[in-house]
């Protein structure tokens, strides 16, 4: 039964530090499409953070 747990507890070991960098993929992916999201509602990444003005007159 020990051999079982040391068995276990290395491959976790070993397959831990593989599946750090999928981490900053999924969050990568979760930021996009918040932005995209955001986008097709209206808003844009400015400082603050404010929502497009449609305008009634074309400015040329």
């Amino acid at each position: 039964m020990r051999i079982k747990r040391i068995i276990s507890l290395g491959m976790l070991l070993a397959v831990l530090p593989m599946l750090s960098g999928c981490w900053y993929v999924v969050a990568g992916g979760a930021g996009a499409y918040g932005g995209y999201k955001m986008k097709e509602k209206g808003y844009t990444l400015q400082n603050p953070i404010a929502k497009e003005k449609r305008s009634t007159q074309s400015s040329k």
